[in-house]
């Protein structure tokens, strides 16, 4: 039987930081980024502090890949309709949080964003996205490329390869079928479980650090407050949600029925108006016919009754 892990999101801010456990995360970035990753060290910034209800859940890690360039990796997980723009903002902060006063731009280094959020962020029918910064020419749609000079400077092969690298992994869209390592990944993101068939990199390691069992005392308390307060956050949107769809429902049913009562209101004057006019014409036409009778001239009936003299005329052949 597959075991209940620790869930990544809280196992990253306590339990991963440990050198002993880098393997693991180093396993998931390599699956992700298709190469292998080496972690150098956890970075402290503003975005690792540690506390109770920490809403942020983001890492910044400073590795090593196999082309020996070091890249600072952000892993983000939370609940915002402006997620997009947290990224921005993370991506900016763990910039200039290690760009040392005085240091030139260029020792500025990649920043890859890996965003994993447990919620639908835009609209896309996939369940892992990347982004990246390229610049087209408007009139010759043209890709900006760097000079040999800036290659050979900065070991740069494209104008992407120096700005920020944006992962999203939509893991509540992902269907639990993993038809590769990487998704056997995604599949423990939203499961917490690995299967005993699942071959990723660090998601061996991964069913031994993150087994709940292994918890101490203190751990298992700082991990069920945890839970809880994703149960609360989880709670407090579902009432928002429920919330929100009774008062659309009560202003939709408010604006049907005044739909309706405009529409009866329009509907009875119109009959009415209908009623008025046919009444008038009957009146007109009862007029004319005894004028008829009494022998008076079309023109005169036409005065006294408003008919036209084609209507007239009609009413004379049905009397004869």
């Amino acid at each position: 039987m597959t075991k209940k892990l620790i869930r990544f999101d809280w196992a990253v801010k306590k339990l991963l930081r440990n050198k002993a456990n880098f393997v693991v995360l180093e396993g998931f970035l390599s699956e992700l980024l298709f190469e292998d990753i080496k972690i150098e060290k956890i970075l402290e910034s503003e975005g690792n502090q540690q506390y109770g209800e920490d809403k942020f859940n983001r890492v910044d890690i400073l590795t090593q890949n196999s082309k020996n360039e070091f890249v600072i990796i952000e892993i983000q997980n939370t609940y915002e309709i402006d997620y997009f723009h947290r990224m921005i903002y993370g991506t900016s902060k763990v910039m200039t949080e290690n760009l040392a006063l005085g240091q030139p731009y260029s020792e500025i280094k990649k920043i890859i964003s890996i965003n994993i959020v447990y919620f639908d962020l835009g609209q896309g029918k996939d369940y892992v996205y990347k982004g990246t910064t390229n610049f087209e020419g408007l009139h010759q749609k043209d890709v900006l490329q760097l000079s040999a000079k800036q290659k050979e400077t900065f070991t740069k092969q494209n104008v992407s390869d120096i700005f920020p690298e944006y992962y999203i992994i939509k893991v509540n869209q992902f269907n639990d079928i993993a038809k590769d390592t990487l998704d056997e990944w995604i599949y423990f993101l939203k499961n917490s479980e690995v299967k005993d068939e699942f071959k990723a990199k660090g998601l061996t390691e991964a069913k031994e650090v993150l087994d709940i069992m292994q918890l101490n005392q203190e751990q298992r308390y700082g991990y069920n407050r945890y839970m809880d307060y994703l149960h609360y956050k989880a709670s407090e949107a579902y009432t928002l949600k429920i919330e929100t769809e009774e008062k659309i429902k009560e202003a939709v049913e408010k604006a049907t029925k005044e739909t309706e009562e405009k529409v009866r209101k329009e509907t009875e004057e119109k009959v009415r108006k209908e009623t008025e006019e046919k009444t008038k014409l009957n009146e007109k036409i009862e007029i004319a016919k005894n004028a008829i009778l009494e022998g008076a001239g079309n023109e005169f009936i036409a005065k006294i009754t408003g008919l036209t003299i084609e209507q007239i005329e009609a009413l004379r052949k049905e009397n004869k």
